[in-house]
């Protein structure tokens, strides 16, 4: 019998640099010293704290039942806690928050809550695949803005014609950005709570690197924004800020009707997170204020040591404020993926190619601060020699 799959699925690109695993195994198995700084998956540890619990948690057989969409009542207070706290910003922990499995969980079933087929999603180019494979798999239709230097890496409402701000049912936008490391004012975030409002579109504020701020800089939420509790829900991760990524838990906030609608789609395609995670987070949540400046400053001094190498061999870059990535131009302009293919070949380091995050994302590659200091200067001198 010859399978027949959904166009949907027939029509989907490959996940993003879904081949590299592969190949950086072949290069580790020849003994190839590799520097990989392509995922953003940090070699530190979590909390003590969300350790400690989570040994606790497993002893506990209640632990092993399905924890459904509700989920720990302690977990979700501790989210409504920390959004005041961090914030200022006021959420009922049952009415008004979701429980996720990560914040990739609420990227990708946003559209299936909003879309009919043909509806439009507006988005960042480059930017999170999952912003497009969510939105392609429900039918949706995709409007990619490219984040160039010139925008200051924004989507701007004057980057929207009219016909697609008509057509538009749902917005995605992600900042402190991946992959530029890009920061949103307030007043933007102003103008684009107001651009959604007088067109009736969902905005969508990713804010997993909320907390990976440096020098002074504090990133804020959408929902401390004028007008935004009526269009907005915000998506927030425990991965990145607690070295938690293959823990798998986060949380969404916003309007209690898009909570609601994004849960009851999450009844049919998962039952919960784990008792165990649950516990583990909120014991990570309840440590942030002990635990949490350490671990950026290992973050602040790995983006100096990276800037300071690449700077003395030679690449055009400032140091940003935000997120655990540097978005670095190509020497001469060269293509992204030629120019990451030549690193990994002929100097064995692995970064992402810009290209490979969206069309907009070409002439840049992206490196991410998930190895030692020592490590990151060592790719810069061999970055300096690839030119």
């Amino acid at each position: 019998m010859k399978l027949r799959f959904a166009t949907a699925l027939e029509t989907l690109p490959p996940y993003p640099l879904q081949d590299l695993p592969a190949i950086k195994r072949e290069m580790r198995a020849r003994g190839e010293d590799l520097i990989d700084l392509g995922a953003g998956d940090a070699d530190l540890p979590p909390p003590p704290a969300a350790v400690e619990a989570l040994k606790r948690a497993v002893d506990d057989p209640a632990n092993s039942r399905y924890a459904f969409q509700l989920g720990l009542p302690a977990y979700r207070e501790e989210i409504a806690r920390y959004m005041e706290e961090r914030f200022g910003v006021t959420v009922d922990p049952f009415e008004e928050t979701a429980l996720l499995v990560g914040s990739k969980d609420a990227v990708y079933h946003l559209p299936i809550v909003l879309l009919d087929p043909g509806d439009v999603v507006i988005m960042p180019d480059p930017g999170y695949a999952s912003y497009f494979g969510g939105t392609h798999m429900a039918g949706g239709a995709a409007y990619q803005v490219p984040l160039r230097p010139e925008n200051d890496f924004l989507i701007r409402p004057e980057d929207i014609p009219a016909d697609v701000a008509r057509a538009a049912k749902l917005i995605y936008l992600n900042y402190p950005n991946n992959p530029t490391a890009a920061e949103a004012s307030r007043e933007y975030l102003g103008e684009m709570v107001a651009f959604c409002r007088d067109n009736s579109i969902v905005l969508c504020y990713d804010n997993a690197y909320a907390e990976m701020a440096f020098d002074g800089y504090v990133p804020p939420s959408i929902l401390e924004i004028d007008g935004a509790r009526e269009v907005a829900i915000e998506l927030h991760s425990m991965s990145k800020t607690y070295n938690m990524t293959g823990w798998r838990t986060g949380w969404a906030v916003g309007r209690r009707e898009l909570i609601g609608a994004l849960v009851r789609v999450k009844t049919f395609s998962d039952t919960g997170v784990p008792f165990t995670i649950q516990h583990a987070a909120t014991a990570a949540l309840r440590s942030r204020e002990e635990w949490l400046p350490g671990n950026l400053e290992i973050f602040r001094r790995r983006r100096d040591a990276a800037i300071e190498g690449l700077q003395a061999a030679g690449y055009d870059i400032e140091a940003p404020r935000s997120t655990m990535y540097l978005w670095v131009p190509v020497p001469g302009g060269a293509d992204s993926a030629g120019y990451a293919r030549r690193l990994l070949t002929e100097q064995a380091v692995a970064v992402v190619p810009g290209i490979a995050l969206g069309q907009g994302g070409e002439g840049f590659v992206r490196l991410a601060l998930t190895l030692s200091e020592e490590r990151i200067r060592e790719a810069a001198e061999r970055m300096g020699r690839v030119t």
